[in-house]
């Protein structure tokens, strides 16, 4: 079991920014990959970003290229993103999620944990 826990979301003007944490607990943490997720009210839950055990690969999604940026610390057993030049239609439910994989993956099926999300919302 890997339990995951986000923190860093809240209210934020257009054009700011924001770190979001997500710390994580149990297995080992540096054996997973780690994505984002998000899930606007109404919508299906979109992968964001997502990093590979070690770090050293990362993919976003078109949305997030070149405003979001994603790292990790092993030793923290901790993954962010921080988010820049934040836009109203970035509003949502921010979710980390971990899964065992080679690489990185975008679908959300390849995520066996998740954390229980933090709200992000952006003001016009």
């Amino acid at each position: 079991q890997v339990q995951l826990g986000e923190s860093g979301g809240g209210l934020v003007q257009a054009g700011g920014s924001l770190r979001l944490s997500c710390a994580a607990s149990g297995r080992t943490f540096s054996n997973y990959a780690m994505g984002w997720f998000r899930q606007a009210p109404g919508k299906e839950r979109e992968f964001v970003a997502v990093i590979s055990w070690d770090g050293g690969s990362t993919d976003y999604a078109d949305s997030a290229k070149g405003r979001f940026t994603i790292s990790r610390d092993n030793a923290k057993n901790t993954v962010y993103l921080q988010m820049n030049n934040l836009r109203p239609e970035d509003t949502a439910v921010y979710y980390c999620a971990a899964g065992w994989m080679l690489g990185t993956a975008t679908a959300r099926s390849a995520y066996r944990y998740w954390g229980q999300g933090t709200q992000v919302t952006v003001s016009s």
